[in-house]
């Protein structure tokens, strides 16, 4: 539901891959493989493969899970010469990697068995549909076991204490999990609405799961059980700017509102994260008193909230807690970079601060038993690495490391830099910007405007992977703007957006255009946009608005109409999104959506574009690129499209990904770095 991953994790998986089908290649040449469909692109040169191909073997590691009793992690790794990350054990720090799955589509999400780590639960889509299904492995005999019937989308949440009374034997482990059903019925009929299961199960015996509640909507999510498994808090998701805590009796299935008091209709987002030791209380977060979202503590009893004593005007998310409870470990966003802080749970007041290597968390979690804090962190130099933190002494230690491709020196990459400028209304607009080293590339550089999707997304500091060629290879600066509907810089700039202000963003990006014709280092003439999900629709926007102030717009996976998107997209979103972008049905607003729409205004973009799609995105379906691609088409404007027939939304797999990047590069080549008249 929320957004815990780096924004520009999803750019730059984004920037990447085109050509005009071809049964084999030309000497010289690379084929596509055959689940691309690509069509208006020039031929890939091998040349141009061997030039770039060292910034396509960056990888990166993700903290999954601690084992419950032993020093070792589970991590979601690409190993070298593989299609996508994998499920791996982590014996110790440094240690050689074990893979533990190996399927085409990738694995990120895994729990060890809480009890002893005999087994792990994992969930896994097919071809990018993000319809994951439940499977246990056997760590012993490495056998996978379904543990759900396909038909409906799944997800893990939290796992039962299972605590057991003195001399009595431990319990079987029980996992909480949610199901909501996919969007089409058994006769094929779109589904008008659906609703979440909250399913509890022994994953040794799934026969015997039993149905906790079945919940109204969709956005429901467990996340945090009681010390005595009685109660679970539940998250409902309602839109960015509204959120539910409710709480369940696991016993009997009543729920009751927790937050907002029933019948507050203001908009605030309440996040429960954990429940205190003794079970009266609960932690969450929330920016009901303010801009951003703080730490607080609710009595359950007398419903008295108590806020954290941390002098920090940012976002904090509480990202774990020890199993005793006394120490929290807080993520605050920090205009774009991600700082770990450690908290007093009694207090509720920040210890001092740890001394970590240079970067931005993405990741933190407590170890059950020995207290130690896993944490990731990436930076300009590197992908995300894993790191532990011994809270009681401070001492930090390295578990991976990402081995720089040869010939490469990642310390030479450029840093981001935060920018501000003023929009059409006075509000401030800041971005990130990479800017290309001024003494291998003198003179006023071209520039590429990578919009994050979301559109509640925020572009963080970390490592450009892929993109560091355009600002390494190619003199390319990149900047990365926050346009109003951004997280991150309050509530209410993340609102300014919504409804019938939508069109306000895209005037960001206008006044960010102004802004880069009066930097003495970046060249307004050559300027190209690019975006994923609704980055994409941003750069359909643009090309519209902004025809004669651009060299081309890249559109990966976007919106190019509002209604057909609300009309296509999966039914377990299309709620979520009406309150983003307006609700379709509405007769006035169904007007103001056909208007704004790039597809409505498609004659007006005269850039060259790219496109590219996958083929089985429940997000963004696949019709609304083949839509404006035909479109812009038939007004005689150059239109590259790709598309993967195993893919969803935005390419996973390292072959589908490279063409993109390879593509993408022959694009800059051929519209940002031609010189302009």
């Amino acid at each position: 539901m929320r957004l815990t991953t780096s924004v520009l994790c999803l750019i730059t998986a984004l920037l990447a891959s085109a050509c005009s089908s071809l049964p084999t290649a030309e000497p010289g040449v690379l084929a596509p493989n055959p689940n691309l469909v690509v069509q208006g692109i020039p031929p890939v040169p091998m040349s141009l493969v061997k030039a770039v191909g060292r910034y396509t073997e960056f990888s990166g590691d993700r903290f999954v899970d601690w084992h419950p009793n032993r020093r070792e992690m589970l991590i979601s790794h690409r190993a070298e010469g593989a299609s996508t990350p994998q499920l791996y054990r982590l014996s110790g720090p440094m240690a050689e990697p074990e893979a533990l799955t190996d399927f085409a589509d990738p694995v990120r999400v895994g729990r060890y068995d809480p009890r002893d780590g005999r087994y792990i639960v994992f969930q896994r889509a097919s071809g990018g549909n993000e319809a994951d299904q439940l499977y246990r492995l056997d760590l012993d005999t490495r056998v996978v076991t379904p543990l759900v019937d396909a038909g409906q989308r799944y997800e893990m949440n939290v796992w039962l204490h299972g605590n057991a009374a003195p001399g009595a034997e431990a319990p079987p482990a029980q996992l909480l999990y949610t199901a909501v059903p996919l969007d089409r019925t058994a006769q094929g009929d779109r589904r008008a609405s659906v609703d979440t299961t909250l399913w509890l199960a022994d994953p040794l015996h799934p026969e015997g799961r039993r149905s906790v509640a079945t919940l109204p909507g969709t956005g429901w999510e467990a996340t945090a059980v009681s010390p005595d498994d009685r109660q679970v808090a539940l998250l409902r998701y309602l839109s960015a700017n509204r959120t539910e805590i409710w709480l369940l009796d696991l016993v009997n299935g009543e729920r009751r509102q927790l937050l907002p008091p029933v019948g507050d209709t203001t908009s605030a987002t309440w996040f429960p994260q954990a429940f205190q030791p003794d079970g009266r209380g609960l932690l969450l977060s929330s920016d009901a008193r303010g801009e951003f979202r703080q730490l607080l503590r609710l009595d359950l009893k007398s419903g008295h909230l108590t806020p954290a004593r941390l002098p920090i005007p940012w976002d904090l998310d509480l990202a774990s807690s020890t199993e005793e409870g006394d120490l929290l470990a807080v993520l605050a966003n920090e205009d774009g970079r991600t700082v770990l802080h450690l908290v007093d749970s009694r207090t509720l007041s920040e210890l001092p601060q740890p001394t970590l290597p240079e970067g931005t968390v993405g990741q933190a979690s407590f170890h059950p038993a020995t207290r130690e804090l896993a944490f990731s962190l990436n930076n300009s130099a590197g992908p995300s690495q894993l790191y532990s933190l011994n809270p009681a002494t401070g001492q930090v230690q390295q578990w991976t490391e990402a081995q720089a491709p040869a010939g490469l020196d990642p310390q030479q990459f450029a840093r981001q830099a935060v920018v501000r400028w003023p929009s059409f209304d006075g509000l401030t607009i800041s971005g990130l910007i990479s800017r290309a080293d001024p003494q291998r590339f003198p003179g006023r550089r071209p520039v590429l405007i990578a919009i994050h999707g979301g559109p509640e997304g925020q572009a963080r500091i970390g490592f450009l992977g892929q993109a560091n060629y355009y600002v390494h290879e190619l003199g390319v600066t990149i900047v990365q703007p926050n346009v109003r509907g951004s997280s991150g810089f309050g509530k209410t700039f993340l609102a300014a957006d919504n409804g019938p202000k939508r069109e306000d963003s895209v005037q960001d990006i206008g006044a960010l255009l102004d802004w880069i014709a009066t930097q003495p280092d970046l060249d307004p003439s050559r300027v190209l946009v690019i975006g994923g999900s609704y980055g994409g629709y941003m750069s359909l926007a643009v090309a519209e608005h902004y025809a004669d102030r651009i060299a081309g717009n890249i559109d990966i996976v976007g919106i190019s109409h509002f209604v057909t998107f609300l009309n296509n997209t999966e039914s377990y979103r299309r709620d979520l999104r009406r309150v983003e972008y307006g609700d379709e049905r509405d007769p006035a607003m169904r007007a103001f959506l056909e208007r704004i729409s790039p597809l409505t205004n498609a004659e007006k973009i005269q850039k060259p574009m790219f496109v590219v799609q996958g083929k089985n995105d429940p997000r963004v379906p696949w019709t609304e690129a083949e839509q404006i691609v035909a479109k812009v088409r038939a007004n005689g404007v150059p239109v590259w499209y790709l598309r993967a027939e195993n893919e969803g939304h935005g390419f996973q797999r390292k072959e589908n990904a490279d063409f993109q990047f390879y593509a993408t590069v022959l694009f800059l080549q051929q519209t940002l770095l031609k010189p302009q008249n």
